[in-house]
């Protein structure tokens, strides 16, 4: 196995303007590659290690949609039920139209949000948003910011259109209906605690504060990043607990997910996650002809769009050396998730740079085919 390749391009980052980084691949079960670069710090006083913690952003998402997907499993929910069935105050949606709102035709359902085609959007300020949050003093609660979501009017018939949004934050206020609890205290009880992902949660405790990258901002001008705040404006109250994007987490833990999900849903100590059919399911092309159109902007090629994850329909327009149906998820910082089934594969990479096209254009590809090359998959 020649790591050599891989381990050079992780080291060439730093120069691209990648302050630090941290990628760990499992097959198998077995930890065959890990390799961390550069710094969690502008001063480069801190080099990154085991223990650097990232915000997750929108590699929450893999995880919210698992939960979902638990759930569905114990026929708890349905795929197919009505939003309105757990969160009330979604009944009587309002749609925009060229000239004001008019009432919703289509019924939003638990399959439209985790497909991202419910016609919600991620406007942060939105006026019901903000206004439960001034109500609050900033303490809003998940499920009262996600009621006050439903007075907006929606930018789309559900299930017409796909649009990436606040569909997965709503999924958290679903799980905390159907399970009594809070929706970390069940990621908690049913993903983290039992696959050993200590460093995992919503909870900025102060090992993780500590522990924490700096987070930096891209400027794709210079190739160079610059030191931003450390806040995740996704996080919208102490309280509020994002499913699209509120995690903390570190490259250990994060791998013990997706190994466990690469693996027919069963951790290596045999923990069941999910069934290996409900992992079929989530990465099941899920979009009509439309939405695609739509979801091909987020510039993911040959990449379509299941249950919360992209997944790959067509080898040939990706040149990706992945097979048909990996599939996975990234954040917003530029982490990176892939699931592979069929070869039991599972890849996770970190950095913390915000609005850094790289990753996504470059990064991400290049660590997914140069992983495939080494392991001569």
């Amino acid at each position: 196995m020649d790591k050599k390749p891989l381990v050079d391009f992780l080291d060439s980052l730093e120069e691209k303007g990648i302050p630090g980084c941290d990628l760990v691949v499992y097959h198998e079960h077995k930890p065959v590659f890990r390799h961390m670069a550069g710094f969690a710090d502008e001063a480069k006083k801190r080099p990154i290690s085991e223990k650097t913690t990232y915000w997750l952003y929108s590699a929450t998402k893999l995880i919210t949609c698992t939960a979902v997907m638990q759930l569905i499993e114990k026929g708890s929910i349905g795929l197919d039920d009505p939003v309105y069935e757990y969160l009330p105050e979604y009944k009587n949606l309002m749609v925009k139209t060229g000239s004001g709102f008019e009432p919703a035709r289509n019924t939003m359902t638990i399959r439209h949000l985790m497909t991202m085609q419910s016609g919600l959007n991620y406007d942060l300020g939105l006026p019901s948003i903000q206004r439960v949050l001034k109500e609050t003093a900033g303490k809003a609660t998940t499920r009262e910011v996600i009621k006050a979501l439903a007075e907006e009017p929606l930018d789309f018939e559900p299930g017409t259109r796909y649009k990436y949004s606040l569909s997965h934050d709503v999924l958290g206020a679903v799980i905390e209906v159907v399970s009594g609890l809070r929706f970390g205290e069940y990621l908690m009880k049913n993903i983290f605690d039992p696959l050993g992902m200590a460093d995992t949660g919503f909870e900025l405790t102060a090992d993780r504060e500590a522990n924490m990258s700096e987070q930096f901002e891209y400027r794709p001008e210079t190739n160079t990043s610059v030191r931003m705040t450390s806040d995740n404006c996704y996080v919208l109250s102490e309280n509020y607990e994002s499913g699209g994007a509120g995690l903390i987490s570190t490259v250990n833990d994060y791998i013990l997910f997706l190994d466990a999900m690469c693996n027919g849903g069963t951790s290596a100590d045999g923990y069941k996650v999910l069934d290996a059919g409900s992992i079929d399911l989530m990465r099941q092309d899920q979009l009509h002809e439309v939405s695609k159109k739509d979801f091909r902007q987020l510039g993911k090629i040959g990449y379509s769009y299941g249950l919360g994850v992209r997944t790959l329909v067509d080898k040939e327009m990706s040149r990706s050396r992945s097979p048909l149906g990996e599939f996975g998820w990234d954040g917003a910082a530029g982490a990176y998730a892939l699931i592979d089934t069929d070869n039991r594969l599972a890849i996770f990479y970190a950095q913390h740079v915000r609005n850094c096209g790289l990753a996504y254009e470059k990064v991400h590809p290049a660590i997914r085919d140069l992983t495939y090359e080494m392991l001569d998959l």
